[in-house]
C-alpha cells in the first residue's frame, strides 16, 4: 500500500494509491497521516475498505506532493552505513551504528525547492532508505520485534553542508538541520508491499548526470538491526523517521568535489517507493 499527502504546505490531504495508480482522499478517514494515524494504521482492512469503494478519488494532476509522514517527532539518522561511503569519505567501518539527529523540520515535500544555506561551499546530497515507525520502539528485544514496529518506508534525500558540518567545530548538526534539507517522499510504502528492504536499488542524479548508484544489500547495519539498536537508546514514537545511511558518490567523496549550487536539479529513485526532483534555490 501507498500513501502519501497531497497539497500546499500546511493543507495536505491524506491519500492511498490504487492498484492503477489512482489516488483516493483519505480524508473520511483521518485528518492527518500522522504518529496517530500510523499507530494503528492496518494496511489490510484499509486495503479491502478501498477495494469496496469507500474513498472518492482525488486528482493527482498538477498538484504539490507533501512528505508522506506528516509532524515527524524527530529523524534519527545513520552515519556511514555503507562500506563504499565510509571508504570515500576516509573514515573507518564502524563497529556500532553511528547515530546523530536531524532537525525534523527539515522535512519537506519530495518535489519541494531546496534552499542553499548563506555561506554554503559545500552543499552535499545523499539517497537514503528512510523507515517511518508505527509502533512504540523501546529496548526492543529483537529484530523480529522491530519489524512490528515499522509503518512503512520511503525516500530520504539527506542533504548536508560539510564545511558546517565537519569544518565549524562542535557535533555534525550545523551541517545537516538546515532548512528544507530533508526532502521526503513521494509515498510511505508499507512492509507487505515492500518485501526485503535490504534488496533496494538506490540512485540519485544532479543535472542529468548519475551520482550514486547502490544497493540497500550493501548496508553495514541492515534495517531491523538499525530499529532494534536505535531503540536501546531512545524511544522512537509512530511518526519518528529514521534515515538508513547513503552509498558511495556524494560530492564529498568525489575528486572534483561537485558541490551542488542553486539551479542545480537532483533527482532520486529507490526501486519500489518511486521519485523525487528538487531545484536548488538560495536562502
Amino acid at each position: 500500500m501507498k500513501l502519501l499527502r497531497v497539497g500546499p504546505p500546511g493543507a495536505e490531504r491524506p491519500a492511498v494509491l490504487g492498484p492503477d495508480g489512482t489516488a483516493y482522499d483519505l480524508s473520511g478517514r483521518t485528518r492527518e497521516l500522522d504518529g496517530a494515524f500510523l499507530s494503528r494504521l492496518d494496511a489490510a482492512e484499509l486495503s479491502a475498505a478501498l477495494a469496496a469503494g469507500e474513498f472518492p478519488v482525488l486528482e493527482l494532476a498538477g498538484q504539490r506532493l507533501g512528505a508522506p509522514v506528516a509532524r515527524p517527532g524527530k529523524v534519527v539518522c545513520i552515519g556511514l552505513n555503507y562500506r563504499d561511503h565510509a571508504a570515500e569519505a576516509g573514515a573507518a567501518i564502524p563497529s556500532e551504528p553511528v547515530l546523530f539527529l536531524k532537525a525534523p523540520d527539515t522535512v519537506i515535500g519530495p518535489d519541494d525547492e531546496v534552499l542553499v544555506p548563506r555561506g554554503s561551499t559545500k552543499t552535499d546530497y545523499e539517497i537514503e532508505l528512510a523507515v517511518v515507525i508505527g509502533r512504540t520502539a523501546r529496548y526492543l528485544e529483537s529484530e523480529a520485534a522491530a519489524a512490528r514496529c515499522i509503518a512503512g518506508y520511503t525516500v530520504s534525500n539527506d542533504v548536508s553542508e560539510r564545511a558546517f558540518q565537519l569544518e565549524r567545530g562542535g557535533q555534525w548538526d550545523k551541517g545537516k538541520s538546515c532548512e528544507t534539507f530533508n526532502p521526503l517522499g513521494p509515498y510511505l510504502v508499507t512492509p507487505d508491499e515492500l518485501g526485503d528492504p535490504q534488496a533496494l536499488r538506490l540512485r540519485l542524479w544532479v543535472n542529468g548526470e548519475l551520482r550514486q548508484d547502490g544497493s540497500t544489500e550493501q548496508m553495514i547495519f541492515p534495517v531491523l538491526s538499525v530499529v532494534h539498536y536505535i531503540s536501546r537508546f531512545m524511544v522512537l514514537h509512530p511518526g519518528d523517521v529514521i534515515s538508513t545511511g547513503t552509498p558511495a558518490g556524494v560530492a564529498m567523496g568525489r575528486p572534483d568535489g561537485p558541490y551542488l549550487r542553486p539551479g542545480d536539479v537532483m533527482e532520486l529513485e529507490i526501486d519500489g517507493l518511486g521519485r523525487q526532483r528538487q531545484l536548488l534555490g538560495k536562502a
